[in-house]
């Protein structure tokens, strides 16, 4: 046993591991990193994270470079809960939904998202609508870390929206019980002589000193989870001051979240697509604005390299499927196939899906949809029922279908989630696949056509110094064309490691100095995630890189 465990096991009721196995695990998330941590800690409860943070301040006040990095479901894309010191894992024990009321629900951070929305359908009939594609394994503290979003962002928001308080360690081992708080209320909070209040009377002040600055840098896009967000938290509509928006989507570099009060969402129970086959890029501005005037829940997107590849591999679809149904999908495919084999694939394929309070309302809303459509060069096709679960099979299993079959080869996120303004798209897509042919490498676009949000999937073989080279290379460039169309380089999946040391393409040299203001004052020994969202390089990118 080292030292080092023995004297956190002795502090805290959860587990404590150091053996190899259990490290390993934690080394990797589903990025591009590998990075090894000294221990991992599984704390019971919010005592064990007040405690645990107490020992790294007083370890740090010693010398000692302990570091505490949160981890959910480890399920991030960019490297977010990945360090070399310790790592607080909370999915074991602090998993439990505390409480549900008719339009919210409270649990620990370690809720899976399963379970949560489980228990939220059953009590409410409502859900947390910005789950990300990873829904199934994903996390709630992760969730509110990325500031998540996904398929349903587009009617409902990000998780920024429904976050409504949070109980967070700060980092010296007080708690605190953050929310929007009136005027009234912040000048009372800013009299408290401990660390929240300091940071209440430092936050303020900081916004307020540099209000222009920070109006000026709000992103214009529709998402962003690049940077901290300063300039949400001061809500001029509703005359509020809430820190829960600088710690929504600052991956656990702040402070840690122990439980969340979280908004819920009713559905509407009926839905209808409308797929829309793209060849002419010049008229998906247009197209967009007008599938988008009747308020589709989602607006999805991929590429002809996901087309073909959907297509050549449509057999691994049925497999999934009851005898039945594989016949049914089998047949659905089939145009889709057609148009594979004639040469007639598309450019673009969008998925726009209605849900309306019954059957005929959404088939009557796709149909509206459609006769929008006309005039434009653009192929349409109504989907209910089984054909609107291929059109979803695709979007959603193009990743892993691109990982499975490509050998040797893994899926590599790094230019994984732009944002740019859906004006744009017939200038920046030719650019953007212009960039990417420069370089021999195989890569599907899937994303959120309907707010802008791209995910670049490109394959490499990290194994090899050239695709590191490649990485090194295209993902500045990706970045500084994002940048000049006043885009994000991150609209879901965060900083991270890989996103970090790309802040100041998108950001001002003072904006950049901001960041690091708002880390010195909630956290000024640095004991929280080191090198994410402030202070992290181009050299820990090269260093964590998988290479093997």
């Amino acid at each position: 046993m080292s030292a080092l465990r023995e004297q956190i096991s002795h502090l805290i009721k959860g587990d404590v591991a150091d053996d190899e196995e259990t490290l390993a695990k934690y080394s990797r998330d589903t990025s591009i990193f590998e990075r090894k941590p000294s221990l991992v800690v599984f704390p019971k409860n919010a005592d064990d994270i007040v405690a645990l943070i107490r020992f790294a301040n007083t370890a740090r006040e010693r010398g000692e470079s302990i570091s505490l990095t949160a981890r959910s479901a480890g399920t991030d894309m960019s490297g977010g809960p990945l360090t070399d010191s310790v790592v607080v894992s909370f999915t074991k024990y602090m998993n439990h939904i505390v409480d549900v009321g008719s339009d919210y629900a409270i649990a620990e951070s370690g809720t899976y998202y399963r379970d949560f929305e489980k228990v939220t359908l059953a009590k409410t009939g409502k859900l947390l609508p910005p789950y990300p594609a990873s829904r199934e394994i994903a996390a709630l503290g992760g969730m509110i870390a990325d500031n998540a979003g996904g398929e349903l962002t587009l009617r409902f928001g990000k998780m920024d929206r429904y976050v409504r308080e949070l109980d967070v360690v700060l980092s010296d081992g007080s708690e605190a019980t953050l929310r929007p708080l009136s005027s009234q209320e912040l000048a009372a909070k800013e009299t408290q002589k401990d660390l929240e209040g300091k940071i209440y009377r430092e936050i303020h002040a900081l916004i307020e000193k540099n209000a222009a600055e920070i109006e000026a840098a709000r992103p214009t896009v529709s998402k962003n989870s690049s940077g901290y967000a300063l300039w949400n938290v001061r809500s001029q509509t509703r005359n509020t001051f809430d820190l829960t928006q600088l710690i929504t989507g600052s991956q656990g570099t702040l402070g840690f979240i122990t439980r969340a009060k979280l908004g819920l969402e009713k559905q509407e129970p009926h839905r209808g697509m409308l797929v829309m086959f793209i060849s002419d890029l010049n008229v998906l501005p247009e197209i967009v604005r007008r599938v988008r005037a009747f308020e589709p829940e989602s607006f999805e997107s991929y590429d002809d390299n996901t087309f073909k590849l959907a297509t050549r591999f449509a057999g691994d679809f049925l497999k999934q499927m009851g005898f039945l149904d594989t016949i049914r999908l089998g047949l659905a495919f089939l145009p889709e196939i057609w148009m594979t084999i004639s040469g007639g694939v598309p450019k673009l394929v969008l998925l726009a899906e209605f849900a309306e309070h019954s059957e005929a309302e959404a088939r009557e809303k796709v149909q509206k949809a459609q006769k929008a459509l006309e005039g434009l060069r653009v192929k349409t096709r109504l989907a209910f029922g089984m054909m609107e679960e291929k059109y979803w099979k695709i979007r959603r299993e193009s990743f892993a279908l691109l990982r499975k079959h490509i050998h040797g080869l893994r899926a590599a996120p790094f230019i994984d989630d732009i944002v740019v303004h859906t004006g744009d798209y017939p200038t920046f897509l030719p650019e953007l696949k212009s960039l990417l042919l420069q370089y021999n490498i195989m890569y599907t676009i899937a994303g959120h056509i309907g707010d802008g949000n791209f995910h670049i999937i490109p394959l490499v073989d990290l194994k090899r110094p050239e695709h590191h080279k490649t990485i090194l290379e295209l993902t500045p460039k990706v970045y500084e064309l994002v940048g000049r169309y006043k885009g994000s380089i991150s609209g879901e999946h965060n900083d991270g490691i890989i996103r970090t040391p790309y802040l100041p393409l998108m950001f001002s040299p003072r904006m950049i100095e901001l960041f690091t203001e708002v880390k010195k004052i909630f956290d000024p020994q640095n004991i929280f995630n080191p090198g994410k969202k402030t202070g992290g390089s181009m050299k820990d990118i090269e260093t964590y890189m998988i290479k093997r």
